[in-house]
């Protein structure tokens, strides 16, 4: 069992509670589908599903949607947190997002909401593209490796940045997708928020790692790292209770080709 895999394994019963979840990409999401009058979409590595819910609480009816992760343990609890009302326009599927378990062309949109960095891109992107219709949408909301290290984490806390190497730069993701002839860049749109916390709340989250780089350090190291975060912290800010960062995200809207 790999660390990625353990740390997944470990962490599904409070991932919900330990994660931050912006309603703002859910709502671009949902006005660029408003005209379709029936969606058959995926979300793929969808954890708990923190996005998907909030996707399905919104079209309702309009959707069915299914929910791929390769964690058992993050299914699981994603059952747990799936509405009664909602049962019958979700199904939950275990499948690696490089193989999806879809017939070609079988949906409307597929969605892949901070999990991208887990797959290998190419084969994420030319299964996306092989199981979306032709005008259907593929949304990747994920942080680039830039943006991230100018986060909290980033900025603040030892080797975060240097340890997290799975994310992709925003020319990654233009080169591959140039290599896919179906598929069409239809907008890129940045998002940023205004984050305050007290270094208790940071502190917690580190210890709970709410991120998967975590995992990536041994334990003691982790120890370590942890305090030069808080030392650093109390260095550049002058009141404990009150830290303010920025976080940072892009969402690629890709549209499938029609070809007469």
């Amino acid at each position: 069992m790999n660390r990625i895999y353990y740390h997944f394994f470990e962490i599904a019963e409070r991932y919900k509670n330990i994660r931050t979840t912006d309603i703002e990409p859910v709502l671009f999401v949902q006005k660029q589908l408003k005209n379709f009058e029936k969606i058959v979409a995926a979300e793929i590595g969808c954890g708990v599903g923190r996005y998907g819910l909030q996707l399905v609480n919104l079209f309702q009816e309009k959707l069915t949607l299914y929910f791929v992760d390769f964690s058992p343990q993050m299914l699981k609890e994603l059952i747990r947190n799936i509405p009664v009302h909602s049962l019958s326009k979700v199904h939950v599927l275990r499948a690696s997002a490089e193989h999806l378990p879809f017939h070609s062309k079988m949906l409307t949109a597929l969605f892949a909401f901070n999990a991208v960095h887990h797959f290998h891109l190419s084969d994420f992107v030319r299964e996306a593209e092989r199981t979306v219709q032709e005008n259907g949408f593929i949304f990747i909301y994920t942080r680039l490796r830039s943006q991230n290290r100018r986060n909290i984490w980033g900025e603040f806390f030892p080797e975060f940045y240097e340890r997290e190497t799975r994310l992709y730069e925003l020319d990654d993701f233009i080169r591959e997708f140039k290599t896919h002839h179906l598929l069409n860049l239809a907008a890129i749109k940045y998002f940023k928020y205004n984050r305050t916390a007290s270094i208790d709340w940071l502190v917690n989250r580190a210890i709970n790692h709410h991120y998967s780089t975590f995992s990536l350090y041994e334990p003691a190291e982790f120890e370590e790292a942890l305090r030069k975060f808080k030392k650093n912290l109390l260095r550049h800010f002058d009141n404990p209770n009150k830290i303010s960062w920025v976080d940072e995200n892009v969402l690629f809207v890709l549209k499938k080709i029609v070809y007469n």
